[in-house]
């Protein structure tokens, strides 16, 4: 039987955005491996999700840094001894230092075809410049070393189509791992008892924001346009876990805010969550294709988000969203009372994100790797 892997430096990333990709092989006759480092699981306990799908999991010590070089040539070499031993047939790599070591390991073993799929380039406009003199020469070297690079917005897509050389590298732009519209077609309808459950006053206006608490991510900028919005009615559910949390509850309280942020770490329930908002709000720094950005546009919530890469790819400033700075609270805050205030364009936005938000669908996505997969089972 035909070996494929899948490589990502943290455990949970499969189970939580690639199930849809395990089929796929599955479907096309591989034995799907799984390398991770098993110890460091994001996601809540998304692991249990890989019980019964077959897929054969492989401990590799992953670290998330490039800068810790002997643990990250401990993982390099449990790499190349699976690859030695397992001798797949094909390889399939995500996040950074999976994408690095991954590659390294199977130019070491002559392992191919070889996929990676960047989930946004750490070199982006905007990014430091010790992203562009460190990231970028790294990438595009590992790129003569990539069979498939694929991107998920169309500014990584351009960099990368323009590292065409003597290798025939196949460049692909394929739309984040695509959503499920589906599931948010049948929407509770219980509102006023789900905000009562959360303890929000029935006249509240809600904004939701969904992921890690990590500086990227960016929050505590809503917190700040939160105070300085002076409105008691405005209420903030912040879902996600991470190291900034107790950081960000002083921060509320210190901003007198605290009966205003309702801190709701890992939720299983996002769909209702989302529902029962007013308004997505999404400050962060960096993006490769937001999911939780097209979950929300899926439900037909408002947005206000930074104006990012990755971003881009899903709003359209005006039309479905309104693009700020991620760095200037008093603009966010400006955004969240502009958009209270304006029951038209809230209809507007809602209704042009539930239109806007098919062309990501997982459909879409789906039938263009099972296309790109095709090809490469060939090489």
């Amino acid at each position: 039987m035909k070996k494929a892997l899948i490589i990502t430096t943290v455990s949970g990333f499969v189970p939580q955005f690639e199930m849809n990709n395990v089929h796929i092989l599955q479907e096309l006759g591989y034995e799907v491996h799984y390398a991770s480092n098993f110890h460091t699981p994001v996601y809540d306990n998304n692991n249990d999700r890989l019980k019964g799908t077959g897929i054969i999991c492989h401990q590799i010590d992953f670290v998330r840094s490039p800068y810790y070089i002997r643990r990250n040539v401990m993982a390099l070499r449990q790499l190349i001894s699976l690859m030695r031993k397992e001798h797949f047939h094909l390889i399939h790599c995500h996040t950074p230092m999976g994408g690095v070591l991954g590659r390294i390991a199977a130019h070491k073993t002559n392992t191919k075809p070889v996929i990676y799929t960047a989930h946004g380039f750490h070199f982006y406009k905007g990014a430091p410049v010790w992203n562009w003199l460190f990231f970028y020469p790294v990438e595009r070297f590992l790129a003569n070393w990539t069979d498939c690079l694929i991107t998920i917005n169309k500014e990584d897509f351009q960099i990368a189509r323009s590292w065409k050389g003597k290798r025939n590298i196949e460049f692909s732009y394929i739309p984040g791992v695509g959503i499920d519209i589906k599931q948010f077609s049948k929407l509770p309808t219980s509102k006023e008892m789900k905000r009562k459950q959360l303890l929000l006053p029935k006249n509240s206006f809600v904004f939701i924001s969904i992921g890690e608490l990590t500086k990227r991510k960016n929050h505590k900028v809503v917190l700040y346009a939160l105070n300085k919005c002076q409105n008691k009615n405005f209420h903030y559910l912040l879902c996600g876990t991470g190291p900034l949390k107790e950081e960000l509850y002083q921060l509320a309280l210190r901003l007198n805010i605290q009966e205003q942020v309702h801190f709701l770490d890992y939720r299983n329930d996002i769909v209702e969550l989302l529902s029962y908002s007013d308004c997505f709000i999404f400050p962060s720094k960096q993006e490769g294709l937001p999911l939780a950005l097209m979950e929300a546009m899926s439900v037909g919530l408002p947005i206000i988000c930074s104006d990012i890469r990755g971003n881009h790819d899903l709003v359209l400033k005006k039309r479905n969203g309104l693009l700020i700075s991620y760095n200037n609270p008093e603009k966010y805050a400006k955004a969240m009372k502009y958009l209270f205030e304006n029951k038209k364009l809230q209809y507007q936005m809602s209704e042009h994100n539930k239109q806007r938000v098919q062309n990501f669908s997982v459909e879409n996505v789906t039938n263009k790797m099972k296309k790109l997969y095709g090809r490469l089972c060939k090489i």
